[in-house]
């Protein structure tokens, strides 16, 4: 399969990971193609369903998941985990990247190692087209948005990244605060708006949906206001919290709540259109333990699983779960941006905002 250039850049890095896929020894053999042999575990819905897989796990013994979930939010989801089903979870954590890099490499070398993995939407959507996930059913499939699902169904959301205004209410009154996007273009914002520098699929995302050429002019008038740039998304809101920013065009609500509830004085506003990013999961294709796989995914979107993610001050897909993390209109960045049209949306960002430098990457 010759992938786009943009995919190919983000598993073309096998030469980064050969030590850690050397890691797992024996947890990586060689095996045969065993994606039909899986279907009779991942499509069944009868009556006994949970127990079946359950007892079916629990003889398999652990699950291998690869995720960019951080390790302080990952291990207390490991412990719940484990202690519910008394199954092993083997996590390997990196970032978005090289858990698609590492993934891609091990199959490509005959080795089927991961049974599940859970990370960014477009790295997901790239295992997809890698033939990497296999699909699945799930009963919570029934409390979740339909923007958790893409059309072929390899994966699903559980969880979201929202792209929200942040302002610190020292700096910033209330009768201050926009109420759309072009409130951001006025005067007293000049100076004062701060911006991740590596958001360019949020950028891609609104320049479309105000119509490329409006959108495109929005920016360019942002860029007048000379916007502080930051890599880094938690970095960026530690500096509104702290006042050096008074007010973000494009922040992570989750990591503005987690502030909030540490008593700094910054808040999140939804504008339209808000976008998010998925972060999704889903079962490798070949897995070696199928039954522990998809009873990892059952726990990732149960409410139990998902009442985890939100304590961890994320935000859950699955609407059973109460936050107001997501209690706003909101659409989905197309993974195309990422994944076929990230040349272009770059070379526009870092024209725009960069003086045609190069845009430093946020390390997950």
């Amino acid at each position: 399969m010759k992938l786009p250039f943009a995919l190919a850049r983000r598993v073309a890095a096998v030469g980064a990971i050969a030590l850690a896929v050397a890691a797992v020894g024996s947890l990586a053999q060689p095996k045969a193609d065993t994606g039909d042999a899986n279907r009779a575990i991942l499509d069944y819905q009868g009556a006994d369903r949970d127990a079946r897989i359950v007892a079916a796990a629990r003889k398999e013994g652990q699950v291998i998941v690869y995720t960019s979930l951080n390790t302080k939010d990952s291990i207390p989801i490991k412990d719940a985990f484990e202690k519910k089903y008394g199954v092993k979870l083997v996590l390997w954590r990196s970032s978005s990247e090289k858990v698609l890099q590492r993934a891609v490499t091990e199959a490509r070398a005959g080795r089927f190692a991961f049974d599940v993995m859970e990370t960014n939407g477009p790295e997901m959507e790239a295992a997809y087209r890698e033939k990497l996930l296999e699909p699945f059913t799930s009963p919570y499939f029934k409390d979740l948005p339909p923007e958790a699902f893409p059309s072929h169904r390899h994966y699903v959301a559980d969880r979201f990244n929202f792209f929200t205004i942040g302002y610190n209410t020292n700096l910033v009154k209330p009768e201050d605060v926009p109420n759309s996007y072009d409130d951001l273009l006025q005067p007293k914002w000049a100076g004062k708006i701060g911006l991740e520098g590596s958001d360019v699929d949020w950028f891609a995302a609104m320049v479309k949906a105000m119509g490329e050429q409006k959108g495109i002019a929005f920016f360019r008038k942002l860029a007048e206001q000379k916007p502080q740039l930051r890599t880094g998304h938690t970095l960026i809101a530690e500096l509104v919290a702290s006042g050096e920013i008074p007010l973000v065009a494009a922040i992570y609500n989750h990591n503005v709540e987690r502030l909030t509830l540490k008593g700094a004085p910054i808040r999140w506003k939804a504008l339209d259109p808000t976008f998010g990013r998925q972060n999704a999961i889903g079962v490798a294709r070949n897995a070696p333990h199928p039954a522990a796989a998809m009873l990892f995914v059952d726990f990732m979107l149960s409410p139990d699983g998902q009442q985890l993610i939100k304590e961890r001050n994320r935000v859950p897909a699955n609407r059973a779960v109460d936050t107001s993390l997501n209690k706003f209109k909101f659409r989905m960045i197309d993974s195309e941006i990422t994944l076929d049209q990230a040349d272009k949306w770059e070379k526009l960002w870092s024209e725009i905002f960069l003086r045609g430098q190069a845009i430093k990457k946020e390390e997950e």
